[in-house]
């Protein structure tokens, strides 16, 4: 089957912080007088919250005083502290308009709306892609089969046609080819483990290099 689809994840894929995450947290904390929070626990939380429409609702668990005013005072002190920071992985525009001659685009992150549409927005990507699915829309986030159904629905494509590309193994790879996708993981130091189930690899630093080829490789062995 041919493929006429290719898929990306957002952050630490196409997208970082110029600034460690742990910082940004902390000075977000530090800027509004909330309590220290580690890292592990804010991803903890966040993955209780991949449907939701802003980062209050994980402030909130994470915050003794609940849905107060620190939970909101964090959520946009966090939230400016990342776009502040955030950077794009090479020239991703031009990846984009390069893949886009031949396949259609689309983007699938997991995150709330208000957070990961503002990245798209301060990154202005959202004319590349001819579909993006934040999971705070959805009723389940990656690895759940629902949220790539989803994408492939508003591409108009079948998970066989689609090329998904993404760093995380069991939220983008593993989730992607139980659903039927081709995958490749994305690489960095100090990043996941390659996994097995990926049927490509790509370095980050050479992704926009790259990327076409390693596409275009798995698409010529999907037709075999």
């Amino acid at each position: 089957m041919p493929v006429t689809a290719v898929g990306f994840d957002l952050d630490e894929t196409l997208a970082v912080t110029e600034r460690a995450r742990e910082k940004l947290l902390a000075d977000a904390t530090k800027a509004v007088g909330a309590p220290s929070l580690t890292r592990e626990e804010y991803l903890d939380a966040h993955s209780r919250h991949l449907t939701s429409d802003s980062r209050k609702p994980i402030f909130a668990d994470l915050l003794a005083d609940g849905l107060g005013a620190d939970a909101e005072e964090l959520t946009d002190a966090y939230q400016q502290a990342i776009l502040d920071s955030l950077a794009s992985v090479g020239d991703i525009p031009s990846l984009l308009s390069e893949l886009h001659r031949e396949y259609r685009l689309g983007l699938l992150t997991n995150g709330p709306v208000e957070a990961q549409r503002g990245k798209l927005h301060q990154l202005g990507w959202e004319e590349y892609f001819d579909a993006t699915v934040v999971t705070g829309e959805l009723e389940a986030g990656k690895p759940d089969r629902r949220a790539f159904d989803a994408l492939c629905e508003r591409l108009d494509v079948r998970p066989e046609e689609m090329v998904y590309i993404g760093d995380n193994p069991e939220a983008d790879i593993r989730g992607a080819s139980d659903i039927g996708m081709k995958t490749i993981q994305v690489l960095f130091p100090d990043g996941p483990e390659p996994e097995p189930s990926a049927d490509a690899y790509v370095d980050r630093e050479e992704l926009v290099s790259a990327l076409p080829g390693i596409i275009a490789e798995l698409a010529e062995r999907n037709e075999d």
